[in-house]
């Protein structure tokens, strides 16, 4: 097209583009935002994954010298949760602390709550059943599961109390028009202290004497007590140490939810079972690793398929893994 002007003919080019170029741009924009979205998910799934990861270390410090089902670990989980909201509304309404002091105190109530339960499960509970039936722990385990439940059900007289949003800026790892792949601050906060946590316990327990204590208990108890090793305060340690890393999960879940319901410790101690169960009790590295790996999972069924069919699947992949890999995988040594 062409007018006229002080210099003859102009040439006007025309701004619109054509419909095979916006077709074009249209696509590009449509899988740019596929891309960020499935970027989102990942994103998501590194936060859900630590958690796991965490519990999954903790547990099996104590399985791996145990080789029993412990339906507990999921409610100390849980339990520590909720003592840490309590007692995180105990001190801002009751002894007026500030809200930072007031989490510091819900923190140190959750570990010493997390020690004393350890403490009596390990002292009470395992070593009498030790060398008796599976079943025997099984059922002890689960009593325990639902006393904890209800205890943190009485003690917040049957409602939920929640956090207040902390640390809930959001933090852009890409962006594009119309759509931003974040995560919060707290996410951030909390997938570096149990990559830290994991790190740091993995590089110990390869080199401590502990270390070498309890992969030596996990091999084989009785050589090991022939060695001169205290086959008793090895497992004290690690059920101490694995009450820990459920205190601290739960600590981290709380904060970032805001709250732990009551029934929530038999789902992620279910969860936290199988996954281990699938691989193996002999590293607890190995699975946190797997465990971090079926969060991830579910982040990415929870972004792409129906929520309310995760869980169903999640257990049936996870059942049907266990049934594929069978009981050979706890024949080597622990490493």
């Amino acid at each position: 097209m062409q007018i006229s002007g002080a210099y003859g003919m102009v040439p006007i080019v025309s701004s619109i583009p054509s419909p095979q170029t916006a077709s074009r741009l249209g696509e590009m924009r449509l899988v740019l935002l596929s891309m960020l979205y499935f970027f989102q998910q990942v994103l998501n799934g590194l936060h859900s994954g630590a958690l796991y990861a965490l519990l999954a270390f903790g547990y099996v410090l104590t399985n791996g010298i145990l080789h029993r089902t412990n339906l507990a670990y999921g409610a100390l989980f849980a339990f520590c949760g909720q003592a840490m909201i309590l007692s995180v509304a105990f001190a801002y309404q009751v002894l007026w602390l500030t809200l930072l002091a007031s989490v510091l105190f819900g923190v140190v109530a959750a570990l010493l709550y997390a020690a004393l339960i350890s403490h009596v499960l390990s002292r009470s509970v395992f070593e009498p059943l030790a060398d008796r039936s599976p079943n025997a722990i099984v059922v002890t385990t689960l009593g325990i599961l639902l006393v904890l439940s209800e205890a943190s059900r009485i003690a917040a007289d049957t409602h939920d109390l929640w956090l207040p949003p902390m640390l809930a800026e959001p933090m852009v790892f890409a962006e594009s028009p119309g759509f931003k792949a974040t995560l919060t601050l707290i996410q951030v906060l909390d997938c570096a202290v149990v990559l830290a946590a994991v790190a740091l316990a993995t590089r110990v327990f390869a080199r401590s004497n502990f270390g070498r204590c309890w992969r030596a208990v996990c091999d084989d108890p009785r050589a090991a007590a022939l060695c001169g090793v205290d086959v008793r305060a090895v497992f004290r340690r690690a059920v101490l140490f694995g009450g820990f890393c459920a205190a601290l999960a739960g600590v981290m879940a709380s904060l970032y939810y805001g709250n732990v319901s009551f029934g929530s410790g038999l789902v992620y101690g279910l969860k936290i079972l199988f996954v281990t169960a699938v691989g193996g009790y002999l590293s607890p590295p190995r699975a946190a690793l797997g465990a971090a790996a079926f969060g991830m999972a579910e982040s990415l069924w929870a972004g792409y398929f129906p929520i309310e069919w995760r869980d169903a699947w999640m257990y049936l992949f996870l059942v049907a893994m266990l049934i594929l890999i069978g009981t050979g995988r706890d024949t080597g040594k622990a490493v």
